[in-house]
């Protein structure tokens, strides 16, 4: 599996129904489970700044990781990145590698 971080920017639409949240994240959570149950999730975390939700998920692919950009895309997002995320450890084995 691969470790992927998805961003995920609101549509301004959808960003003005907080109170909805819950349930709209909830709806976006049971998609990507029906659609990619092989998807893991790892942490969610409402931030401040250019992105308003930022994930962090396995993957077994760069389909799947797209699969999900795409549901929510079409859950209300604006914009959705998925990106791929390498552990820190990993990356310095990388560079002795060089």
């Amino acid at each position: 599996m691969q470790t992927f971080v998805l961003l995920t920017k609101l549509s301004p639409e959808v960003a003005m129904k907080m109170k909805d949240r819950e349930r709209l994240g909830r709806n976006w959570l049971e998609q990507v489970k029906e659609k990619c149950p092989e998807v893991k999730f790892i942490a969610h975390y409402a931030i401040l700044g250019e992105y308003d939700f930022l994930d962090i998920y396995e993957a077994p692919d760069n389909d799947t990781a797209a699969k999900v950009s795409i549901i929510s895309q079409a859950n209300g997002a604006l914009s959705a990145m998925s990106l791929t995320a390498i552990p820190y450890k990993r990356f310095l084995e990388l560079t002795e590698e060089i």
